[in-house]
């Protein structure tokens, strides 16, 4: 099994992302927290299944096995209350039985999602007896007396039940893999939040409301009333961490659909695990090791960035948050997104929403993106500690500039260049991205789609001169600049002393295939890797 990345990074954007041997002493963590992740295959090469997906033997037989072939090695699971307990107190475990055998046989993890009291906001996974009870089982309601599909997190008797329910799977998860050879972590719930209305005004949520003096405190509008109901999600989710804790432990996660389009409390599932909720949700359930993402509007770079967490200076630095990616869009810019997520963040896993119903068009760019990742951390977990960035084009974002000690790589989308047609022919840029990682001085590796890269030393390109190329890759028309007007050039260069496209097997050592040179790097100019294609280039420079 691959060991976990470091726990530890760094999120400033301007800084280096050192990939350090797995927990660091600072690392802020206790070690049961660190024995938890520790059991994680790292990186998690995950697909979460369409809510529909495992609702019987028949459909957990016929998909395991494609996730298997996509390049997976780890399915996101939904666990379904309202067909574990169709009766109350009578448990079948039957689909959850057949996830664990057909995983284990095909050699995939299982992280299971508990779709208990809430998903998507909305209390509908949970079982009949509990939907048809209301008195028993009382609802969410609006400032003005509306009863919602949600059950209240106010009443004993909705965390009872769950709690039941939850605790009862968890016994059996332990029983059926007690070694957590298959089932590696759970999801405590589904996208928790309000909709409609910012917080719950039923009769149990306002003694709560009033007893704490949450007015007083923050105020009565509805960002107020957000905070207010993402400590109370919180403080419910904790009950079944705790329980889980005692019963089987393992690492725990919430998810959270994101607040995006400029919605306000209530226009989203607000008072989730958002990021600007992060410190209720944390004094909340402290049992919860990470708050998980759901990425699908624009802007993947922003959302992943709020969720790589580092603690405040003040607070040493350490780690507040790893990012975890359970949900995001299937597109076919999701292999690049996989490669910036784990280069950029060094994120503990990524997984495309619905893999299972996606195309093939669609599903190609995960498989290649997680081969390349396979062999990156194969070889990475043999090493010292390294330095790793991620990179993330589209058309609007198309250019990124990093300094790496003496250093300076100008990393673009491969439609900056010249000469490709599809660049110009009016249609929307795929989105190009790579995993670049420093192996030691002048020695790098570039990883993935769609990307150009050149290096220059500081001086170099402080006194770079920018011209207009054409489509052969030259200067598009001559006599700019006489040659007697141009400055001295002062300092040192850097130049490509080889590009070779690698393979790195699964023992971690590097495979030659071809050397890339002439038009490959336009005579030396550039490492790249083009649209479309799919591959690890190993380069190395010298100074002269």
């Amino acid at each position: 099994m691959l060991r976990i990345l470091s726990i530890l990074f760094l999120a400033l954007a301007a800084t280096a992302r050192p990939m350090a041997a797995c927990y660091p002493q600072d690392a802020g963590m206790t070690m049961a927290d660190k024995d938890r992740l520790s059991s994680l295959p790292c990186p998690i090469l995950g697909g979460e299944l369409s809510n529909s997906a495992a609702t019987s033997v028949t459909d957990i037989d016929e998909v395991l096995p494609r996730m298997r072939a996509l390049g997976l090695n780890t399915v996101l699971v939904p666990a379904y209350w309202e067909l574990m307990e169709p009766v109350e107190g009578r448990f079948d475990f039957t689909l959850i039985d057949r996830t664990v055998d057909v995983a284990r046989r095909e050699q995939l993890h299982v992280v299971f999602l508990w779709f208990g009291a809430w998903k998507n906001s909305m209390s509908c996974y949970a079982p009949g007896w509990f939907k048809q009870d209301t008195k028993r089982f009382p609802r969410a309601m609006t400032a003005e007396g509306k009863p919602m599909e949600i059950a209240s997190c106010f009443s004993d008797n909705v965390l009872q039940a769950d709690l039941k329910a939850f605790s009862a799977l968890m016994r059996h998860i332990k029983e059926r893999d007690p070694q957590r050879e298959v089932v590696i972590m759970m999801q405590i719930e589904n996208e928790i939040g309000m909709l409609e209305s910012a917080r719950d005004h039923s009769p149990l949520s306002e003694k709560v409301y009033q007893q704490e003096r949450w007015a007083e405190r923050y105020g009565t509008d509805e960002y107020a009333d957000e905070k207010f109901m993402a400590l109370s999600y919180a403080r419910y989710v904790e009950h079944l961490a705790k329980a889980a804790r005692q019963i089987h432990d393992m690492p725990l996660y919430v998810n959270a659909a994101m607040n995006s389009r400029g919605r306000r409390p209530g226009e989203y599932p607000s008072a989730g695990p958002l990021a600007h909720l992060a410190d209720f949700w944390q004094e909340g359930a402290p049992s919860i090791d990470l708050l998980a993402p759901d990425i699908y509007d624009t802007g993947f770079k922003s959302w992943a960035a709020q969720y790589a967490m580092p603690q405040r200076p003040q607070d040493g630095g350490k780690v507040k948050n790893r990012l975890f990616i359970p949900e995001s869009r299937c597109c076919e810019n999701s292999g690049v997104r996989a490669l910036y997520a784990f280069g950029e963040h060094q994120a503990l896993g990524f997984s495309p929403f619905a893999i299972d119903q996606a195309s093939t068009k669609e599903t190609e760019s995960v498989t290649q993106a997680y081969a390349l990742l396979r062999q990156i951390y194969s070889l990475t977990t043999h090493l010292s500690p390294i330095t790793t960035y991620g990179l993330l084009f589209d058309q609007d974002d198309r250019e990124r500039i990093i300094t790496d000690d003496r250093v300076v790589m100008t990393c673009r989308h491969y439609f900056t260049l010249p000469w490709d047609s599809r660049a110009t022919d009016g249609s929307v840029w795929p989105e190009g991205g790579a995993m670049l990682i420093r192996l030691g001085k002048y020695d790098y590796l570039l990883a993935g789609s769609g990307v150009v890269v050149d290096f220059k030393t500081p001086t170099e390109k402080q006194q770079e001169e920018q011209k207009q190329l054409g489509e052969d890759g030259f200067a598009e028309e001559g006599g700019s600049t006489a040659f007697s007007q141009r400055p001295m050039f002062k300092g040192k260069r850097l130049g490509l002393q080889s590009v070779d496209e690698v393979f790195i097997d699964a023992a971690g050592a590097m495979q030659y295939l071809r050397r890339h040179n002439g038009d490959q790097t336009h005579q030396g100019r550039h490492a790249r890797i083009g649209v479309g294609e799919w591959k690890i280039l190993h380069i190395k420079l010298y100074e002269y």
